[in-house]
């Protein structure tokens, strides 16, 4: 449900249409990496991640696990795996980080409250500082969203076509 609720406010807030195949439908020729495929895909990760600060943490926990195994994969395969990747990752996984420290944020400082190591719950300050990792996260992704689609997929297609 909140992965369908953050679809739906990306899809809204980008103008982006919702054409999700069914996976029986699935056709590799139909799929295509555009810019705005990448971002969406992308922003729906990092609101995952900061949005869920609302939920005590667990989906940012679970989403930074889903999102640390292929890297864990890319990683392990190699190279050419990596190079073909590294140009965007220098600014995703980075953003992907900065978002998990932003779904932390509101859980660790009711914690912290809980314990009696501050007096007030959420502090203007502590707002500001999510708010400020939430705007970095964003920022970085749709840059990272630019660099795949324009410069790992040119990358990519020249060391593929060989």
């Amino acid at each position: 449900m909140f992965c369908e609720w953050c679809d739906y406010w990306v899809c809204n807030l980008f103008e982006f249409e919702n054409k999700i195949e069914p996976v029986q439908d699935f056709n590799i020729n139909n799929f295509k990496l555009s810019f705005s495929n990448i971002l969406r895909n992308n922003l729906h990760v990092l609101l995952l991640l900061i949005g869920g600060s609302f939920f005590a943490g667990v989906p940012t926990f679970f989403g930074l696990l889903i999102n640390g195994i292929p890297l864990g994969i890319i990683i392990r395969l190699g190279r050419v795996a990596l190079f073909l990747t590294l140009p965007h990752s220098i600014l995703e996984i980075p953003a992907i980080i900065t978002a998990g420290a932003a779904g932390f944020k509101i859980p660790y400082e009711i914690i912290r409250y809980l314990v009696g190591r501050k007096e007030q719950v959420l502090t203007r300050e502590d707002v500001k500082e999510y708010l400020t990792l939430a705007l970095i996260s964003v920022v970085l992704i749709v840059i990272a969203a630019w660099i795949e689609a324009n410069v790992t997929l040119k990358i990519a297609e020249h060391f593929l076509s060989k």
